[in-house]
């Protein structure tokens, strides 16, 4: 498969976009090279992907009641698939309770 950066580089109405632009392109790259023909990832797809693609975000998280209730909907639901929308609503939500969030926070913006 061809690589994200190549991905996100040949599309030309990036090329002076912003990072945050990039970074959601990023994210929908990443989820359409993983979806269906349909445009829609299974529910073990989706978890699978965020083990291999958002783990830093996830590490740590496994007793909070939040990520349990989100990962045990991955493993119930099997026959419900995921469209993009739900998929960004899960990366946000992750990204939301994740103890990686306060260190960027924390992060300097200034020298």
């Amino acid at each position: 498969s061809i690589p994200i950066a190549k991905q996100l580089a040949s599309i030309k109405a990036l090329r002076k976009g912003s990072d945050l632009e990039k970074a959601f392109a990023t994210a929908a790259l990443v989820y359409n090279n993983s979806a269906d023909p349909e445009g829609k990832l299974s529910k073990a797809e989706t978890k699978s992907l965020l083990q291999t693609q958002f783990s830093v975000f996830m590490q740590g998280q496994e007793n909070k009641p939040k990520y349990k209730e989100i990962i045990s909907a991955l493993d119930e639901e099997l026959e419900n698939k995921m469209d993009f929308e739900d998929f960004m609503i899960l990366l946000v939500s992750l990204t939301l309770m994740s103890d990686l969030l306060q260190e960027i926070k924390n992060v300097k913006t200034t020298k």
